[in-house]
């Protein structure tokens, strides 16, 4: 099993967004811990990111947040709500072996559920960081992860990842 960390619209303007139940910066933390132990293990790290379609200038904020991006990462910016669609992400996970994808970012039921389902119909394996993405309110990210994400994959914690990526034989399930 490859897996990738698939990190969805770290931006200033979205992070800086009121989030709930995490703010964005809290996100933000836990995106860049779990980025730096993905690369140190030698899995793909896919940082994501949207543009406007038809402006002329994207508005303040629309890059990647201050060092996110490192060497050897994958950049995806689409146009649309989910990062496959338009975009090259599947064949670049393909070239790379990966079969099963992380999600962690902002936010829980745009950027990460759109692109949870069409990693699930590309046939991809999906896992989720509950506490490296937020919401617009608590409710709607409490119930895509305790009652849709589950029908689509493991639902795990931050420390969870990072004590799989540092133990990796020692696997922690929820349940």
């Amino acid at each position: 099993m490859t897996s990738a960390l698939v990190l969805v619209d770290l931006m200033p303007r979205i992070v800086a967004l009121p989030l709930a139940p995490h703010s964005g910066e809290e996100v933000l933390a836990r995106c860049r811990s779990l980025a730096g132990s993905f690369r140190a293990s030698g899995r793909p790290v896919v940082l994501v990111r949207v543009e406007r379609p038809q402006v002329a200038e994207q508005p303040p904020g629309s890059d990647f947040a201050d060092g996110l991006v490192h060497d050897g990462d994958i950049v995806v910016v689409k146009h649309t709500i989910g990062a496959f669609y338009g975009t090259d992400l599947d064949e670049q996970l393909r070239k790379r072996g990966v079969d099963t994808l992380v999600l962690a970012g902002l936010v829980t039921t745009m950027g990460v559920e759109s692109t949870a389902r069409a990693a699930a119909d590309h046939g991809y394996e999906v896992e989720f960081v509950a506490d490296a993405m937020s919401g617009f309110t608590a409710d709607e990210h409490r119930f895509a992860v305790e009652r849709t994400f589950p029908r689509f994959g493991e639902v795990r914690t931050s420390a969870d990842f990072l004590s799989d990526l540092r133990n990796p034989r020692e696997r922690h399930t929820n349940g």
